[in-house]
């Protein structure tokens, strides 16, 4: 029963992904499959697909591929990371995060819009786009429409910062693939938008843009935590401390501790790269999928409302980004 009504919805979002893979490789090929996806999702989703009996499969594939996504990336990354960074390279990331979650949390409140949409933001921004906003959610409590917000901003800025950072990166740092690595690596926001980025510059930048990302993504259990704790202390504050219900998941989600076990384990146990290459793969795909579901539910009207302010929140946060990097790739790894 619940296989039928999710169908509809589950079926059309992954035909989606995969129209917007092909497109991505054979029209717009540096765009990414994922941005494709959720840009045509609601394009689709606001002038056709609006039928009742898509609601339920969209829902599930919004909520549920996010979730396996953000798993599923754990067997791709290892703590060895650190080593090759170096300390300097591990500093630069912290700090870039730590800056990028104040002032995007500072920003959201001036602007007006909700903590929980802040929260989701700064996550998104700071951490690593769609998966990020997807293991923060749960233990803000927040609500779809605030994540659907997050992610859709997110990645229209991150494809922004994907696009222009390869040009800005090479005029700023010249032909460095350490520091434009660095550049790209520590402020994109998406893992497929870091490579897709990096990709236009050589294979060097690549490899280290990939390396100062993974440390990013590393840093997403600490994030989720900190949100939590901060959420559980919100709470505390305007209630009596008896009247709280913990949720499960209000200490780190399933998939959050999904992603520390595999990441834990290719550390120590080292995955083939066969094991690593369908973990990605699954990852990619759970991800462009659900991207595709959350445009078809994305009310471009009431998206559309938040406007001038919306777009100055995100063109803010990226300007920041790219300005705090810069400055600290200058003092801290040139």
């Amino acid at each position: 029963m619940l296989i039928k009504k999710i169908a509809p919805g589950f079926l059309l979002s992954f035909v989606i992904a995969l129209v917007s893979y092909a497109l991505n490789v054979f029209v717009f090929k540096t765009l990414g499959a994922a941005t494709i996806a959720i840009l045509l999702g609601i394009l689709l989703g606001n002038i056709y697909f609006k039928q009742a009996v898509l609601f339920d499969g969209t829902a599930w594939s919004e909520k549920k591929l996010l979730e396996f996504s953000v798993m599923f990336l754990g067997a791709t990354v290892t703590f060895q990371t650190i080593e090759k960074l170096g300390w300097n390279g591990v500093f630069f990331i912290i700090v870039q995060m730590l800056l990028t979650i104040v002032f995007v949390l500072f920003i959201g409140k001036r602007l007006g819009f909700s903590k929980n949409v802040a929260q989701l933001m700064a996550a998104g921004n700071a951490v690593c786009g769609s998966s990020a906003i997807a293991a923060v959610a749960p233990v803000i409590t927040a609500e779809d429409k605030e994540k659907r917000t997050a992610i859709t901003m997110v990645n229209i800025m991150g494809t922004l910062l994907m696009l222009s950072l390869p040009a800005l990166g090479t005029f700023i740092f010249g032909h460095s693939d350490l520091l434009r690595g660095a550049l790209i690596g520590g402020t994109v926001q998406s893992v497929g938008q870091v490579v897709a980025s990096a990709t236009m510059v050589n294979t060097g930048t690549t490899t280290l843009a990939t390396l100062f990302k993974i440390m990013r993504i590393i840093m997403l259990v600490f994030v989720v935590l900190y949100f939590g704790y901060s959420h559980r202390k919100a709470l505390k504050n305007e209630n009596d401390e008896k009247e709280i219900k913990i949720q499960r998941h209000s200490f780190l989600p399933w998939y959050v501790i999904g992603f520390v076990i595999l990441c834990t384990l290719d550390t120590f146990v080292h995955f083939v790269p066969q094991v690593s290459g369908l973990a990605h793969f699954l990852s990619t795909w759970c991800e462009t999928t659900a991207l595709a579901a959350i445009g078809l539910r994305l009310n471009l009207l009431e998206f559309v409302k938040a406007g001038k302010k919306l777009l100055l929140y995100g063109l803010s946060t990226v300007v920041f980004q790219v300005i705090v990097a810069v400055i600290l790739i200058e003092f801290l790894l040139k």
